[in-house]
């Protein structure tokens, strides 16, 4: 393979191997700090990051407050907290080597106050701040109020030329890179458009060479590209390295530090991931979030999909072939099905799916008497972790709210996230994944269930495997 010559990032010399930023808790200061000690850079979650007791136990995050507004506010704060500490972590064990960066979501609950609250807590110890899920028009404001380089996440040219518009044409000297995050093979929320089938990947080197030709036309000629999402062996890319059409590029892996010594993941994680095979990785548009994501196609992700399934239209007034009367819940007018969808009610509801929820698109689902439960207690425990959700209809904005209802075909994503990272339930939870994990069960340096620490996994990256 082609030699990996280094990058300047964030102001020093580096391997061009960046650590990708997972959500709640896993992506932590112990792995990132120990990525960067290996002379790459590492990111921590700025995401409901965890903070430790004086005896360094891990403090469960728990809300008080009465109201969305209240328990929000508490969230802001552990969210501050913990990625002080955790970049904190990461500093000490990087001994002073590579780079730590800290990523963020920008349609994460109190986004701003929470990147502007660690960076000036944790001063000295963050070398540059990575952003997407959204349009983080105002990242390159922030990272130069604190003298760090910024990273915002895109999936096309076309998204990095509004937010250098719009943006960041006014902070070119802070723009560190670009993040290519591809939107079918990456793990976790992906930024498919309206434009683009889920169903038909695109390759991503067109798209990338289009990047780099809308970076050149802004004299970024010398500013890396970072390609997130599907990547494994850089062998794989070795077209890509000293190639005039992509220019400087590093490499971003979310999927592959899952399985290391240093990785905050359970056991029972890291031993699940050794068995996917392909197309277990699930794309899906089950998140409150809006968009798409890659998770593992467990029990988790399976309800959601049954739950969709068991869905029937309704009508107000008998409109059309909507004539069959049906009376939801105990009170309140009746609604109207159509013959066809009375006779899939009925079997539901012979099935023990007794409960009906109504969505915000004139629809009815029907569950079990347990599961509406659950999704009834974890839309009112909300407690504003995204800017706007679709599940609890909560909204950042001055009312609290989307105005729309509550969608009861979604779930509770800060709750699912601390679950699997903390309780290790693989199977009831939504276990997040890019879509060449089916690799681990391939790739021979993992024989034997073999967990490499860190320094290894980016010995090894390194070597072209």
């Amino acid at each position: 393979m082609k030699a990996l010559n280094s990058l300047v990032m964030s102001g020093r010399e580096v391997l061009p191997i960046v650590e990708g930023g997972k959500g709640i808790a896993v992506s932590n200061g112990e792995s990132s700090g120990a990525w960067a000690a290996a002379g790459g850079i590492g990111t921590f979650s700025g995401v409901n990051a965890d903070s430790y007791d004086d005896n360094g136990k891990i403090l469960p995050q728990i809300y008080k407050g009465k109201t969305r507004r209240d328990r929000h506010h508490e969230l802001v704060a552990f969210g501050i907290i913990g990625g002080i500490a955790q970049a904190q972590k990461a500093h000490e064990i990087s001994n002073g080597q590579g780079r730590i960066h800290m990523n963020v979501l920008w349609e994460m609950g109190g986004a701003e106050h929470i990147l502007e609250g660690v960076l000036a807590g944790a001063k000295g110890t963050i070398h540059g701040v990575t952003c997407g899920a959204g349009m983080p028009y105002k990242v390159a404001e922030i990272a130069a109020k604190f003298g760090i380089s910024y990273y915002p996440i895109v999936s096309s040219a076309r998204a990095f030329r509004a937010l250098w518009l719009r943006a960041y044409n006014k902070y070119r000297d802070g723009l560190g890179g670009v993040v290519y995050e591809d939107p079918w093979l990456a793990g976790g929320h992906n930024g498919l458009s309206n434009s683009e089938d889920p169903k038909i990947p695109e390759d991503p080197m067109p798209r990338v060479a289009a990047l780099r030709t809308q970076m050149n036309e802004y004299g970024l000629q010398n500013v890396p590209i970072i390609m997130a999402g599907g990547v494994w062996w850089l062998s794989d890319w070795e077209h890509w390295l000293d190639n005039p059409e992509i220019g400087p590029i590093a490499f971003q892996f979310g999927t592959r530090p899952l399985l290391t010594q240093e990785s905050p993941i359970s056991n029972a994680w890291k031993q699940r991931l050794l068995t996917l095979k392909k197309g277990d990785v699930f794309l899906n548009k089950f998140s409150p979030t809006g968009f798409y994501s890659s998770a593992v196609n467990n029990a988790f992700i399976e309800d959601l999909r049954a739950r969709s399934e068991r869905q029937i239209a309704y009508s107000h007034e008998p409109v059309g072939a909507h004539t069959e009367s049906f009376q939801v819940g105990v009170v309140g007018n009746p609604v109207f099905l159509t013959a066809a969808d009375t006779a899939r009610k009925n079997a539901w509801i012979q099935q023990g799916f007794t409960k009906v929820l109504r969505t915000p698109d004139s629809t009815l689902v029907f569950v079990t008497p347990d599961n509406a439960r659950h999704i009834l207690a974890d839309q009112s425990g909300c407690m504003g972790c995204l800017s706007a959700c679709g599940f609890s209809n909560w909204s950042q904005n001055e009312k609290g709210t989307t105005g729309r209802m509550p969608d009861p075909r979604s779930f509770c994503i800060q709750k699912t996230l601390q679950n699997i990272s903390h309780d290790g339930d693989v199977e009831n939870s939504l276990m997040f994944s890019g879509h060449n994990a089916y690799r681990f069960a391939q790739d021979p340096f993992y024989a034997n269930g073999f967990v490499p620490t860190v320094k290894q996994l980016v010995e090894r990256i390194a070597s072209g495997y």
